[in-house]
């Protein structure tokens, strides 16, 4: 947005600043729609079961409704701003971070008197008698399309000084959603019709007394200001590697990140690994010239008569992260045609319908699920086998390559078009055609100065 506005002083006037305004802000707009989930979010829906004399119980369900993006350890804290002076009780299932000021109570005291509580979910382990369905996962949700039977995450919360009808009880308001950072942005809780649950049996139906939802949408840019992810690219037919682009996701000499990357040859690497803690937000990342946490490396491989064979490569540069159902989402026109996968779990997304070039990989369970933290053992891989379309199939250009990869629900950075790997022959033609043009330039030049 900083640079619209320099642009817009430095070259514009009149009309034109309109326009280049109008082009700003609707690029500011759109950065929380994912062109290949457009309708992906997280709904919360929050159930009143029951009253109570002074307020209700009621079960919290965050429901994940993206296709590829999950929340990760450390997991979700959930927050919100009471309406009125509403003091939680009693809570099964999560628990809230502060305890707040209940020094007005003189006998039973609440769990949270906070005016703003935040909620966490609770670890696995936790006794029976203080689980619901769905909970004590440590925050981590996974995706819709990748793990929809744990998809869910709940809690069960007993509110006090409420209001104990539907015309009395109000609303939270300020819904705030991190997963485990920033990113969600959460709209307004909204009166719905209420939920009705069946039994076991399947013979009765019961519902709730009062439901709304809240509906949650992701923003990269909200996320990080830097990349999470990069993409290199090679090929059989051409010995060039494109790397990924340098300083993609920061610069080994940016001295406001100090200590942000690690030599893999340094001697006190593993005293630098092992005094930071895993699984930490802030990524620890390999000395690099891209500087990403991830690398995605597509290969081109072998070329048949009726099919041509892909590698993919995914490289884990983070020392401070072992990512746990990662999944990755390739845009390319072929997926039409995939015939076969090796080591991976494979799901077409087809975010509209009639076109389907969208593909969802993952790892298989047990077996390359976890991807592990910078070091040996910090890749995953597998092969993918396209049949050809001989109306569309080429290797010239660039359609080999992927329009675009998302490693788990962040977009990675691609190479610029003009780098990727070209064909021999393609590239022989140009340069014998500009060398020919210099020998006859330097022939006519020796002809004039022969005769003048």
């Amino acid at each position: 947005m900083d640079f619209c506005f320099r642009s817009v002083t430095k070259f514009a006037t009149g009309t034109i600043v309109l326009v280049l305004l109008l082009s700003c802000v609707s690029f500011d707009s759109t950065d929380a729609y994912d062109p290949l989930d457009p309708n992906g979010n997280i709904t919360i829906k929050w159930d009143v079961i029951s009253w109570t004399p002074d307020g209700y119980v009621a079960v919290v369900t965050m429901f994940n409704f993206q296709q590829y993006r999950h929340i990760q350890a450390p997991g979700w804290s959930l927050g919100w701003t009471w309406a009125k002076k509403e003091v939680i009780w009693s809570m099964i299932g999560g628990q809230t971070t502060e305890q707040g000021d209940c020094s007005k109570y003189k006998g039973n005291i609440p769990h949270c008197c906070k005016k703003d509580p935040t909620v966490v979910d609770l670890l696995p382990g936790t006794p029976y008698n203080q689980q619901i369905a769905n909970c004590c996962k440590g925050g981590v949700i996974n995706s819709w399309a990748q793990d929809p039977s744990n998809s869910a995450s709940s809690f069960q919360i007993s509110v006090g000084a409420a209001g104990t009808t539907n015309k009395t009880v109000r609303v939270p308001k300020n819904f705030t959603l991190k997963a485990p950072g920033p990113g969600y942005t959460c709209g307004p809780a909204k009166i719905v019709k209420p939920t009705k649950f069946v039994s076991q049996d399947g013979r009765r139906v019961t519902q709730a007394m009062m439901t709304w939802n809240v509906t949650c949408t992701y923003s990269q840019f909200l996320a990080q200001k830097t990349p999470t992810c990069c993409v290199s690219l090679s090929s059989f037919y051409n010995d060039t590697i494109v790397s990924c682009p340098t300083c993609t996701c920061g610069c080994q000499n940016n001295n406001t990140q100090s200590g942000s990357c690690v030599d893999p040859n340094s001697p006190h690497l593993a005293s630098v690994v092992s005094g930071s803690s895993k699984n930490s937000f802030a990524p620890l990342v390999q000395c690099t010239s891209h500087m990403c946490p991830i690398r995605v490396h597509w290969h081109v491989k072998l070329n048949y008569k009726e099919y041509w064979r892909v590698k993919v490569t995914i490289t884990n540069f983070n020392y401070r992260m072992n990512y746990s159902q990662w999944n990755l989402v390739v845009q390319h026109p072929n997926f039409d045609n995939l015939t076969e996968i090796f080591s991976f779990y494979y799901k077409p997304l087809a975010p509209y319908q009639a076109i389907n070039d969208t593909a969802m990989l993952w790892g298989i369970k047990f077996y390359n699920d976890l991807l592990s933290q910078a070091g040996p053992l910090g890749n995953v891989q597998s092969e993918l086998l396209f049949q050809k379309d001989k109306s569309t199939f080429t290797f010239e250009k660039g359609w080999a390559f992927p329009r675009r990869i998302y490693f788990n629900g962040d977009n990675c950075v691609m190479p610029p078009p003009d780098a990727y790997p070209y064909l021999p022959n393609a590239g022989s033609r140009s340069d014998i055609s500009f060398l020919t043009l210099m020998i006859t330039l330097l022939s006519s030049l020796a002809f004039f100065f022969a005769y003048a």
